[in-house]
């Protein structure tokens, strides 16, 4: 919060400069061409994979995507792009985490959890994914809830384990997620 607002103390420019200076050693590649093709970002992560090696792809979102154009609608395009992911996951053998967009259904609803039928223009994503996974904060649509700060995250899909929830805090000002067992009044 202090380092949105300008107000550092001595010590947070201490652990600023460490913090600075782990993720500028940190092997994190960051692509943010918009609109990139879904061929030209598999491209870019087999050659990744052989120069730098690869752990892990995280798409913030898959809506960004474009396919290849020879689709006749976007929820076509969409699942074309959830397939190539799926294959581009297992050639590379590395998780992909694909971010996606809610329909807008879930503003309809009394009940604003979302359901897997939310995820927006393709059911492919829901079909395609081993693993999904959505973020509800109940004070976000109501103001006078009784579990203010909580965030639940729902596994909704679990190809090999079980699905459930489980409720965390959610500090605001530090966009930081903590187990309710850790928490102390002082948040």
């Amino acid at each position: 919060h202090r380092l949105r607002t300008g107000d550092l103390r001595d010590e947070d420019w201490k652990h600023l400069s460490r913090g600075m200076g782990t993720l500028s050693e940190a092997p994190i590649f960051i692509d943010d061409t918009p609109g990139v093709p879904v061929m030209e970002m598999r491209t870019k992560c087999r050659r990744l994979k052989i120069e730098q090696g690869l752990g892990i792809i995280i798409i913030d979102y898959i809506q960004l995507i474009q396919g290849n154009g020879r689709t006749e609608n976007r929820q076509q395009e969409i699942s074309e792009i959830s397939r190539s992911l799926k294959s581009l996951a297992r050639e590379l053998n590395v998780p992909v985490i694909a971010l996606s967009q809610l329909s807008r259904a879930v503003e309809s609803r009394a009940v604003k959890k979302p359901m897997l039928s939310d995820l927006r223009e393709s059911g492919s994503l829901e079909q395609d994914a081993d693993l999904v996974a959505f973020i509800y904060r109940d004070d976000y649509y109501n103001p006078d809830t009784d579990k203010p700060n909580i965030t639940e995250i729902m596994i909704a899909k679990h190809r090999n384990g079980p699905v459930g929830s489980i409720e965390l805090y959610f500090h605001k000002e530090y966009t930081r997620f903590i187990p309710l067992d850790k928490v102390h009044n002082d948040h």
